[in-house]
């Protein structure tokens, strides 16, 4: 197996872990290794390659030729950022993937257009690529509008439009966030130019007390699957927390606490949107937000597993090794896929994860700074009997670090950390979550001036 890796996904060393039980792993890094997981890498890998900057020119025939070099049988990314590169690669090889449509399912325009073409419900759009595209969209669109950078991926470089006059400020900082992104290893690492692709549609209105039973739920869910020999199979529900402003989410949880009824219409839309996009051998994420009286829109879908915590989520409520499920479907082993979406009467508990942001739960930035530190929030935040925190080392920053300042454009760069909490059910996990967020800016210690200079 030659493991494509790239910022994004699932924490590298769970993906490592599950992939090297299956199969012989080469690893080719094209971003740099988590400081935390350097030292396993090199143990659980039969080698790891970083390619110089020359080599990236051509993405596709980087991976195509080192796959060749290693007899790689099959070959995988869990980022964003490498999705298509990887398909394209496995296209030239003739190995499986998510196929020629995986930029359907990557490019914000295509997808939508593609959706359109079936009839779909999602918000109303325009594909953009100047300012004056902009201006024309804003006129012609009902504000409030939510600009969105095509290729772009946790929230990043969105921007909400409230009135027409609004869309040149808005253009200018969503391209600076692209460019600030960039040049922290979050972009689109094979199509030329991603950086200037946008896409802006109206803001659909979310009801969540139409879906759930009790408040404090986001009014969007979304169907963790994959594609296997062309077929869809769902695996289950996450629910979240409802996102910090423009649209940067905070939290997700396993299982999302539906009733049944309600979880299959969300699966049968989810399955219609990977259909129409056509992807072929990929884990999938769809977005869905959901509306009053049983409306939905499709949000997005991805040709790859749920980022943050939701693959070790699923592994650790509903006992399924998702990667290595995938390892072996692309290696063509059998697969014993779900029948059908797992449910909350299925799970062995829950779980959930949280980004760290410096936003209290109202949606408003903390008064003063603070530094991150894990014990502290381990020992002094209360949390519900049964639960357990743990803190991804891998996606966070080191204890003594200054959080950053929330910045709505940049979304889930200004992330601090990323915390894990296992429960007795759904309903706790939201509740602990509301409770740790809460409590952050009062437990954390406070930032010193001259720590915050730096």
């Amino acid at each position: 197996m030659l493991l494509v890796h790239a910022k994004g996904g699932p924490p590298l060393g769970h993906v490592l872990s599950r992939t090297a039980a299956r199969a012989e792993v080469h690893l080719l890094a094209l971003s740099a290794l988590p400081p935390t997981v350097a030292g396993s890498a090199r143990r659980l890998c039969a080698s790891v390659v970083t390619p110089a900057d020359a080599q990236r020119s051509d993405l596709v025939s980087l991976i195509a030729s080192r796959a060749e070099a290693v007899g790689a049988d099959a070959v995988l990314t869990f980022s964003e950022y490498a999705v298509v590169a990887v398909a394209e690669a496995c296209e030239v090889l003739g190995l499986a993937g998510a196929g020629g449509a995986a930029a359907l399912a990557r490019d914000k325009r295509l997808m939508r257009r593609t959706w359109q073409e079936h009839g779909l419900p999602q918000p109303e759009f325009r594909a953009v690529a100047t300012e004056a595209d902009l201006r024309e969209a804003a006129a012609s669109l009902p504000c409030p509008l939510l600009l969105k950078a095509a290729w772009s991926a946790g929230s990043t470089a969105h921007q909400i439009i409230r009135a027409p006059h609004e869309a040149p400020a808005a253009w200018r900082s969503s391209r600076e966030v692209m460019a600030e992104s960039a040049q922290l290893g979050y972009a689109e690492l094979h199509v030329a130019e991603a950086n200037a692709d946008f896409v802006v549609e109206r803001i659909v209105t979310g009801a969540v007390s139409d879906w759930f039973d009790e408040p404090g739920w986001g009014d969007y869910v979304s169907v963790e699957g994959v594609v296997a020999d062309g077929t869809f199979h769902p695996v289950c529900l996450s629910g979240r927390m409802p996102t910090v402003e423009p649209f940067t989410e905070r939290a997700g949880i396993t299982p999302a606490l539906l009733p049944q009824d309600a979880q299959d219409r969300i699966v049968a839309l989810a399955r219609q949107a990977v259909d129409a996009l056509g992807l072929r051998d990929c884990g999938t994420h769809t977005e869905i937000k959901l509306g009053a009286d049983g409306a939905m829109w499709l949000i997005e879908t991805a040709a790859r597993f749920g980022g943050a915590m939701t693959v070790p989520q699923i592994e650790e409520v509903f006992g399924l090794d998702l990667v290595g499920m995938l390892v072996d479907h692309l290696l063509g082993r059998p697969v014993p896929w779900p029948g059908q979406a797992l449910t909350p009467a299925q799970a062995r508990g829950a779980a959930g994860s949280l980004v760290v942001l410096a936003v209290d739960g109202r949606g408003e930035a903390w008064q003063d700074r603070r530094v991150w530190d894990f014990p502290v929030v381990s020992a002094r935040v209360p949390l519900s009997r049964g639960s357990e925190l743990s803190v991804v080392a891998e996606s966070s920053l080191a204890d003594g670090s200054v959080v950053p300042v929330y910045d709505p454009a940049a979304g889930a760069n200004t992330m601090a950390a990323l915390c894990l909490l296992s429960a007795t059910d759904p309903r706790t996990v939201l509740r602990d979550f509301e409770t740790l967020v809460d409590a952050l800016p009062r437990v954390l210690p406070a930032a010193q001036p001259e720590e915050v200079s730096i």
